[in-house]
């Protein structure tokens, strides 16, 4: 009877363990991830090798389940936030995953023209459209669109980017439709679809979000191997390696370099979230040099925030504020050689 009910009791506790453990929370928790090497996926035909190295740096993301939870609670550099925060509003995880890996897709095409443009080689850019990356719920393109969706053309007017397209849309009535012409798994598909002004601005709009969907071709050519990794923060970090490869001058001078922010197609580096965890990541690496971006001089800057996490963990890691582009090739061209 005794060994009856002991197994009993096990046996509930086991169940209530696995459902405990699936259970997931409203919540998210980053952690310190990986400082990855480019080189190996960033390949430009004929490149030069570096005797340092130039690396991304990552953070772990995942649903908070009660036990990630209460750890995150009680560790020192885990995060919690909540959900809304992650995901936008009414934004399922299917639509979160097509919107991180099409932010990398848009931060490796920048990568990629700032790196050819200052290093003097030839590219040609040709925009097909935009992708949806988002659909709001209760707005009237839900039933119309998907996330992965690529518009090529609004009332017959083809258009080479986003911003375009929010251009022409905005001047539109609330109460009108557009004729949307777009591609799904490579069927092409118009739809008409009716104006509504957006939650929270107030704007005109179908109720999605996109990104630019461009096709660059580049002499000599570069690919970019990131299998599933999502979101725009390694756009510098990006641009840099294409550069390091294209140049004869190896600008890592020998030196193990980490660092993070987006770019855009003017070279300008913004702020990213996790930089705590990224400075963990990279000091675990043995990285020398992280740069962070600055944010113009903010108080409350990601270079701010890197420099109080180095310093609290004991790092020996230079911490290196950048705006832009060239104010980072501008530090690693006064590096002097290991």
């Amino acid at each position: 009877m005794n060994n009856r009910f002991r197994f009993r009791s096990f046996l509930i506790i086991l169940i209530l363990f696995a459902i405990s453990f699936f259970y997931h929370l409203p919540f998210y928790v980053s952690q310190p991830g990986i400082a990855k090497e480019l080189e190996p996926i960033i390949h430009v035909e004929g490149g030069n090798d570096a005797k340092g190295a130039l690396m991304l740096t990552t953070v772990r993301m995942g649903k908070a389940n009660i036990y990630s939870y209460l750890l995150a609670k009680w560790s020192e550099y885990q995060e919690i936030y909540p959900e809304h925060l992650i995901r936008g509003e009414d934004e399922t995880e299917e639509e979160y995953s097509v919107r991180q890996l099409q932010m990398m897709e848009g931060s490796k095409d920048a990568a990629i023209m700032n790196a050819y443009k200052a290093a003097g080689k030839k590219m040609k850019v040709k925009y097909g459209g935009v992708y949806v990356v988002n659909v709001l719920e209760g707005m009237p393109a839900e039933e119309k669109l998907k996330p992965g969706d690529r518009i090529s053309e609004i009332d017959g007017i083809k258009f080479t980017s986003s911003k375009q397209f929010m251009e022409y849309i905005a001047k539109k009535q609330e109460g009108k439709t557009v004729s949307v012409t777009f591609t799904r798994d490579d069927t092409k598909m118009t739809e008409r679809i009716m104006l509504k002004p957006l939650k929270g601005t107030g704007k005109i709009g179908i109720g999605i979000t996109l990104v630019d969907d461009r096709k660059i071709t580049t002499d000599p050519p570069v690919t970019i191997d990131t299998d599933q990794i999502g979101g725009p923060s390694a756009g510098l970090m990006f641009s840099l390696e294409i550069y390091n490869q294209l140049m004869e001058e190896d600008i890592t001078k020998g030196y193990k370099i980490a660092g993070t922010g987006t770019i855009n197609e003017n070279g300008e580096v913004g702020p990213i979230g996790g930089i705590e965890q990224k400075i963990i990541a990279a000091d675990k690496s043995g990285a020398d040099i992280f740069l962070a971006p600055n944010e113009n001089g903010a108080k409350d800057s990601n270079y701010q925030a890197a420099v109080k996490t180095a310093k609290d963990i004991g790092s020996d890691m230079k911490i290196i504020p950048v705006d832009s582009f060239k104010e980072a090739l501008d530090f690693l061209h006064t590096l002097k050689p290991r």
